[in-house]
């Protein structure tokens, strides 16, 4: 599976029900199972972003089709990073042939 990391900042919406986070957090956790995709970790932040999720799926497909079902409704906004880990960077620089 691969990995992507999810940077998350509340709508007005979605700071106005603040109390809720824990309880969409799991909602958005049985969503991404029902996609064959994972939440791996989430953190509440401080800084530019409010949340931070470490997602695996299947592919990018999958990565994009749960952001758009997060961001469609209406409690965040959504970037979305792909993430390689030590082994995936260790094949990734061993097709450069150098």
């Amino acid at each position: 599976m691969a990995t992507y990391i999810t940077l998350l900042n509340w709508t007005e919406q979605g700071v106005r029900a603040y109390k809720d986070t824990a309880k969409r957090t799991e909602d958005f956790s049985a969503a991404l199972n029902k996609l064959g995709a994972r939440l791996v970790d989430i953190y509440w932040t401080i800084g530019p972003y409010d949340l931070v999720c470490v997602i695996e799926a299947p592919d990018d497909e999958t990565a994009t089709a749960a952001s758009l079902q997060l961001s469609g409704l209406g409690n965040v906004r959504t970037a979305t990073l792909r993430a390689f880990g030590r082994e995936e960077m260790g094949r990734i620089i061993a097709k450069t042939g150098d």
